[in-house]
């Protein structure tokens, strides 16, 4: 191989790189759910091109509600699946849908869309 090879194959590893850090590198953070009157910590999530946000932080032992805006007509963002609690929603465009969670110990719960590429978690804190 000559340098130019040398040089588009390097290049083309880093890329490759960069792009899966991007989508499966560890995030940190997350947005903190509001305690509401209903006694449920709300957190209100927008669908387009992935979930925003993508990581909500809430308190163990109280319900949990999430309420999705899907802003985007790509067949991944149709529906949101909640594995471990065994719940799924269809997201229609443009509508609000709420989804209730029973209160969670501590931990991380992972949502998804059908597909899987859309990823966001719920970190449960004491």
């Amino acid at each position: 191989m000559d340098a130019s090879n040398w040089i588009v194959t390097i290049v083309g590893l880093l890329l490759i790189g960069l792009i899966a850090w991007f989508f499966w590198g560890p995030k940190k953070g997350g947005s903190l759910a509001k305690v509401s009157s209903s006694g449920y910590q709300e957190a209100m999530i927008r669908v387009k091109n992935g979930y925003s946000p993508a990581r909500i932080v809430v308190q163990s032992g109280k319900p949990v509600r999430f309420e999705f805006t899907r802003e985007e007509t790509t067949a991944c963002s149709e529906m949101v699946v909640f594995p471990d609690f065994q719940k799924s929603a269809m997201l229609p465009v443009g509508r609000k849908i709420a989804i209730d969670l029973p209160p969670m110990k501590e931990g991380i719960y992972d949502f998804t869309c059908q597909m899987g590429m859309y990823r966001g978690k719920v970190i449960v804190k004491n």
